[in-house]
């Protein structure tokens, strides 16, 4: 199978290409920067593997939760790519969940198996959801993701705590819980594809759609200054 899978919801841009039973990978800094600078490492890591994209079976993107930003980004990016290739024709694209992403990484990279996926959603809040690795070797999936305070993250017994949410509100996450840091990766995102890809969930590039849990984007002057004062006083007995 012939793949290209990209992730630029987190603070890190991750590109993988797979041709047949090899990958080549690709990491650099995100945020502002993978606007620019995805597209072009993209083509780098398709000529590294010798591949065009009218050779592609799919194009796999991270599609959220994660940074609006950044979601815009690879979705754009996935539709643009998946539009054009074959004359036109187009190859199917497939949005994966980048909760999802951050339990299979954090299977992969330290073998766990009942994983609450968090990610730091700014504004004092973090996304998240548990998953359980099936004996059926696929993930169960929740019906959706919670966005809440670190504070509010509930982890089942025997859970891991993986994601990039400790980094920025340490004990207030789960501080009971073992905790691993993972991010969605493009590796990660081409390990789901196979069973995803036979579950019918590619879909053609227009119809690929970021997925956003908060609707909310920005806060007012207000809304900010409230939230501080919130956090900074005492409540009142």
């Amino acid at each position: 199978m012939h793949l290209l899978a990209f992730d630029t919801s987190t603070d890190t841009l991750s590109i993988a290409v797979q041709r047949d039973g090899t990958v080549w990978e690709h990491s650099a800094p995100g945020g502002a920067q993978a606007s620019t600078g995805l597209i072009p490492a993209i083509r780098g890591l398709m000529a590294q593997a010798g591949l065009g994209f009218d050779g592609l079976d799919a194009i796999v993107f991270g599609c959220g939760p994660g940074s609006f930003t950044g979601l815009r980004t690879a979705c754009a990016v996935a539709q643009g790519l998946g539009f054009g290739a074959r004359g036109g024709r187009g190859v199917p694209v497939l949005p994966v969940d980048t909760l999802l992403a951050v339990a299979e990484q954090a299977r992969a990279a330290h073998g766990c198996t009942r994983v609450v996926a968090t990610l730091d959603a700014r504004m004092d809040e973090v996304y998240w959801a548990p998953f359980e690795w099936q004996d059926s070797g696929s993930w169960s999936v929740p019906a959706d993701f919670e966005l809440g305070r670190p504070e509010s993250v509930a982890v089942p017994a025997g859970g891991t705590v993986a994601g990039n949410a400790q980094a920025a509100y340490g004990e207030r996450l789960a501080p009971d819980a073992p905790h691993v840091h993972a991010l969605p990766t493009a590796a990660a995102l081409l390990r789901l594809a196979p069973a995803l890809l036979a579950a019918g969930a590619a879909v053609p590039a227009p119809a690929a759609l970021p997925r956003y849990i908060r609707d909310k984007v920005a806060q007012t002057t207000a809304e900010r200054e409230a939230a501080r004062r919130a956090t900074a006083l005492p409540a009142t007995p």
